[in-house]
């Protein structure tokens, strides 16, 4: 039953990922539209992630249960090292939420108005720039389990240039989602073809930042090479990533908006699985060398068994009508 159990809790990481990421993602291609074209994906935006934006949070909620009922020692190590990126992400959720129901839902459209814009906009950037800070210093050995001053505990466990570097890839990874994922909800060829322009410049910007995440990992020794190509698995998951990229490019000149989005989510999960695989059961690798992992670091065998069992039958009753919800809500009436 543990492998049912962290098979949900990857599941719900690289779901909150796509989806969520595509619903921050929002916000990141807002901020970064011309000012001549901002109405336009303020309003294309809004269509999109209106109705279902805040079942978006369910994943990550799932993967907090997961880690907080089955492996608590992992959470309470995630709590304690990385309580400021996490305080500063989860605020990041907040605001973010609150400012889009009041801008959309506000019937007076005055100085407030901006003043929602943009803590939506800038939160929409802040909240999975943390995000991938978190996780990259899960695994890159930054936190320093023996450390005797708050700097070096609770400051330098997560700010690194290596770091900030994932957290901004995470940030393109969203811009590039959110393109993507919102082609299929417009019916009007003119907010399409904004929408294709903005997938190919993030599409760049992926490739940019991940460059730049290569080379600081590179400059700070942090082995992220020697991660994804020190197996077969490795090369596997890169090969299909690059294959999936090209296909996609030539999917958006023709089009084919339900294979681009199939194809963008394919590839950050492959992004994904090319760097996590390689620390597997791993989930916390720390600074001195020793680990955490999924499987010596949970809880009894009884909790292990309730919590799989509890998580497969609400799988049963709860993810059909998560995806009809999706579905119904992001129905494009027409495209021709």
């Amino acid at each position: 039953m543990i492998y049912v159990v962290i098979a949900f809790l990857w599941t719900a990481l690289g779901m909150y990922i796509i989806f969520g990421g595509a619903d921050f993602g929002a916000g990141i291609v807002e901020l970064f539209s011309k000012k001549d074209y901002r109405e336009r994906s303020q309003t294309i935006m809004y269509k999109s992630i209106g109705p279902i934006w805040e079942a978006n949070h369910m994943w990550l909620i799932i993967a907090i249960v997961i880690l907080f009922v089955g492996f608590p020692k992992i959470y309470a190590d995630l709590s304690n090292y990385l309580h400021i990126p996490l305080v500063i992400m989860l605020l990041g959720i907040i605001a973010r939420g609150t400012s889009f129901t009041f801008r959309n839902y506000d019937v007076i459209k005055d100085r407030w108005h901006k003043l929602y814009t943009y803590i939506f906009t800038f939160s929409s950037l802040i909240t999975p720039l943390f995000l991938g800070i978190i996780a990259a210093a899960t695994v890159s050995g930054s936190i320093d389990t023996e450390s005797k001053d708050f700097l070096t505990a609770y400051i330098y466990s997560w700010l690194t240039w290596f770091n900030i570097s994932v957290g901004i890839f995470t940030v393109s990874i969203c811009g590039f989602l959110a393109s993507i994922y919102t082609i299929y909800t417009v019916d009007d060829r003119d907010e399409a073809k904004f929408l294709r322009i903005r997938a190919n410049k993030f599409t760049y910007a992926i490739f940019i930042t991940g460059g730049l995440v290569f080379l600081i990992s590179f400059w700070k020794n942090v082995p992220l090479i020697d991660w994804i190509f020190s197996h077969w698995i490795g090369y596997l998951s890169v090969s299909l990533a690059t294959i999936s990229i090209i296909f996609l490019t030539q999917a958006l000149k023709r089009e084919q908006d339900i294979l681009i989005r199939i194809l963008a989510g394919f590839i950050v999960l492959m992004i994904l699985f090319s760097v996590s695989y390689s620390h597997f059961p791993n989930l916390l690798l720390f600074k001195n060398g020793t680990t955490l992992s999924l499987l010596d670091s949970n809880h009894s065998q009884r909790t292990i068994e309730l919590l799989g069992w509890a998580l497969l039958l609400g799988s049963v009753f709860i993810l059909p009508f998560l995806f009809y919800l999706i579905y119904s809500f992001n129905k494009k009436t027409f495209l021709k």
